[in-house]
């Protein structure tokens, strides 16, 4: 039940309060991060138009910001050892930083500088959250408040289509990412006023490039009880960008919906991400356990995928717009859980398992949009593709739910 009798307790001070201010910190960090990586997709036409280039090249900007992102996940659990979590949180806004001012140049070489300034950060920001998180927060809520922390990235999302687009018709989309490098530079001001008291932790004696730098890699290796979950948070993942890249041309090809009935079917997706997030914390602190519910999102989620690929014109808004809630609480909601078990389940090293965990569920997000892309392409059919990526969610649910031999419990 919960995450009550996880490894992590003996590691949570006495009687910690809810951690309001560290919540609000890494929160804010995430979602400046990510509404910074999705102002791209959210001003596409405008930004190809201006570079001159085939609107579709636009979406390598999240590629990039996500395939070098893998890197960071991996290698910054050393960072933030060394350094602290709030130092790591600082360099991820100041790379958002760099992205934002190397992107307003507006040209195609300052945009790809810019994806790959932002990817060698931003992988960090699930492990430093984790490592500033679970030490304060009470073993009652860790999976709630996991949770909120992880509303950062659709939140993220919605504040770049509310505020990219109306600033990029009114003042250019270069202007528009120069305006996000406010609040960006206050939050980062903000976090070194609490620096010190949040990363007394931190060891200066930590070697960086040493032996053991992918040690993400190896917890893996040594610990088979990881294994159901590492899978699961790939095709999750992966499962959640084939919905987001793919929902509105779908909708617009099969089943008569306009481009903005379609974004709104989008928003919907994304708002029941959001909003589901930290109930499925909740009932994971309180009534089930985090697993038992990842398991059972993949069945779910793995159900939506199979019906979404028969959508017609005989389907009727209404179920098309309930189908896409039921994706997003799943496909988009099941994040906040994904990273309180990979926490849980790393004990001591839960800042290595989380930055793990991150570089699945980036490589997710990397290679099955991909994947899912080249066969609606070949074989003209999104149904077959759904099926196959909703198939590879249901077999995950199976696999969490498959218990751990007596040598995964040692």
């Amino acid at each position: 039940m919960g995450v009550n009798h996880s490894p992590l307790a003996t590691k949570i001070p006495e009687s910690p309060r809810f951690p309001v201010f560290p919540l609000i910190a890494t929160l804010a960090t995430q979602s400046l991060a990510t509404m910074a990586a999705y102002s791209f997709p959210v001003v596409a036409p405008v930004i190809a138009e201006d570079l001159q280039v085939p609107g579709t090249l636009v979406g390598f900007f999240i590629s990039t910001v996500y395939g070098v992102g893998i890197i960071s996940a991996l290698l910054s659990p050393r960072f933030i050892r060394r350094f602290g979590a709030v130092r790591v949180s600082q360099l991820v806004l100041v790379a958002t930083l760099a992205m934002l001012l190397a992107c307003s140049v507006g040209n195609v070489a300052s945009v790809v500088l810019g994806a790959a300034l932002l990817g060698l950060a931003y992988g960090a920001t699930a492990p430093a959250s984790a490592h500033l998180l679970v030490p304060r927060t009470p073993p009652p809520v860790m999976n709630l408040v996991l949770s909120i922390r992880q509303i950062g990235v659709p939140l993220g999302g919605v504040l770049a289509g509310l505020i990219m687009a109306p600033m990029t018709l009114s003042l250019g989309w270069q202007t528009a990412l120069l305006w996000q490098t406010l609040p960006v530079l206050v939050v980062v001001l903000l976090l070194e006023v609490a620096r010190r008291d949040w990363d007394a932790d931190r060891d200066p004696s930590r070697q960086i490039f040493s032996k053991g730098l992918l040690a993400p890699v190896q917890i893996l290796v040594e610990r088979p009880e990881l294994r159901s979950l590492a899978f699961a948070s790939f095709i999750y993942s992966g499962l959640q960008l084939c919905f987001i890249a793919f929902l509105t041309v779908h909708l617009t090809s099969k089943t008569g919906f306009d481009l903005v009935q379609a974004g709104w079917a989008l928003a919907v997706y994304q708002l029941a991400a959001v909003v589901s997030r930290p109930i499925w914390g909740w009932l994971a602190d309180k009534w089930l356990s985090a697993k038992f519910l990842l398991a059972w999102q993949g069945f779910i989620m793995g159900a939506a995928a199979v019906l979404a690929g028969q959508f017609t014109e005989s389907w009727t808004h209404v179920v098309v717009l309930v189908l896409c809630a039921v994706a997003g609480a799943t496909a988009s909601g099941f994040t906040g859980l994904a990273y309180a078990e990979w926490a849980r389940l790393g004990g001591a090293q839960r800042t290595e398992a989380t930055g793990l965990g991150s570089g699945l569920m980036f490589a997710g997000v990397l290679l099955l949009p991909s994947l899912f892309s080249v066969a609606v392409t070949y074989f003209d059919d999104f149904g077959l593709a759904y099926a196959c990526v909703g198939g590879l969610a249901a077999l995950s649910g199976l696999l969490l739910l498959q218990k751990p031999t007596a040598a995964n419990n040692t």
